[in-house]
């Protein structure tokens, strides 16, 4: 669920695999197409900073290509599927902004107001944090994750344990905030909990099953779901990996619901490619509502932060906008440009050594600018 630019971003070392697990693994298969060289440079030195596996792929005016490296079970030859399903982490959050958005363009959400008017008494700073404080990460709310025990032994006893969007803003909201609301800038997943909770409150219908009413059914997207307390990823998949104590283990069987509105969705790169396309082609959003998720805030020299949205100013001159996430075991990219000609999406499934995030980012480089 981590944005993968962000200090501090969520990094978890987890125990053996859920014992009598029988989850779908994937199987020797033929080659994948090839992306091109600079997409196979980039997945090799993903690989080489101790990444098991990636599979990325690409668009570009009009033409779909697919590649993959490494294994897709630690020890095996069995490559990885360039279909397989994974966890993506933090680009849930587009999905859960998008829906906002649409809400706001129903009149039924004020981007302006505050969250007390339609949360009242779950934040103690409701009245000065607006929904878009929580859907650019300006709010100032602490970040729960940092606050749960997602290292080490400690792992092992909330690996399976199940939580509640109220048990995580209350985790946040004993804590004090970072900075006073609208001042600053500092990613925080408790804002996309509570903005989960205000889908919830306004349409009465639970955040996720809102993405899929609004988004993923419409588009066809069957590979994507919300696991709804499932521990398993459904279908073909490459098993994730976390390091603990200098070796491997197998994450790939967790409970996600520490991570919900914030990180929670399953999907497959051709499931995302269906969301990027449609989020920019008018399928999704009006101009006025895509403008707001594009009115990025400067963070980093390369990227910006719209809301739910993350922009990345490619070498090439190209800026793309999706986002990137992370979750034990699988780091998820998926961009576009705004006119949706060129469009990538990829999954890494992660493993030891350095977590370069220059290596990861290059993926996206090299995909974009050839």
């Amino acid at each position: 669920m981590r944005s993968r630019f962000v200090a501090g971003a969520l990094a978890v070392t987890v125990t053996a695999l859920l014992a009598g697990a029988t989850p779908a693994l994937a199987q020797p298969q033929a080659p994948a197409t090839a992306t091109g060289t600079a997409v196979q440079q980039a997945m090799d030195r993903v690989l080489a900073n101790g990444a098991v596996g990636v599979q990325v792929r690409t668009t570009r005016d009009d033409l779909t290509t697919t590649a993959a490296s490494g294994e897709s079970v630690l020890g095996t030859s069995w490559p990885v599927p360039t279909s397989g399903l994974f966890r993506v982490g933090s680009v849930t959050k587009t999905f859960v902004a998008t829906v906002l958005l649409q809400l706001v363009e129903e009149d039924r959400v004020d981007l302006d107001a505050p969250i007390a008017r339609y949360l009242p008494g779950l934040l103690p700073d409701g009245d000065a944090i607006t929904v878009r404080m929580l859907l650019q990460h300006t709010s100032g709310l602490y970040d729960y994750v940092k606050a749960l025990p997602l290292h080490g032994a400690a792992f092992f006893d909330i690996r399976f344990r199940p939580y509640t969007p109220h048990e995580l803003v209350s985790i946040a909201t004993d804590k004090p905030l970072d900075f006073a609301p609208g001042t600053d800038w500092s990613y925080s997943n408790t804002n996309y909990i509570v903005a989960g909770m205000l889908i919830e409150k306004v349409t009465g219908r639970s955040w996720d099953t809102e993405v899929a009413e609004r988004i993923t059914r419409p588009l066809g997207m069957r590979e994507t779901s919300a696991p709804g307390g499932s521990v398993f990823i459904p279908g073909l998949h490459a098993r994730g990996y976390e390091p603990v104590d200098g070796r491997l283990v197998d994450v790939t069987e967790l409970n996600p619901s520490w991570g919900g509105a914030a990180g929670e969705l399953i999907s497959s790169t051709a499931d995302l490619d269906l969301f990027l396309t449609a989020l920019v082609d008018g399928r999704l959003l009006r101009p006025a509502q895509l403008a707001e998720l594009t009115s990025a805030r400067s963070i980093t020299d390369d990227h910006g932060y719209g809301l739910g949205a993350l922009s990345r100013n490619t070498p090439c001159g190209e800026t793309v906008w999706g986002h990137s996430g992370g979750i034990p075991g699988y780091t998820t990219l998926a961009f576009t440009t705004l006119d949706g000609s060129r469009r990538m999406e990829a999954s890494v499934t992660n493993g030891l050594g350095p977590d370069s995030d220059d290596a990861v980012y290059g993926i996206v480089d090299a995909a974009i600018c050839g």
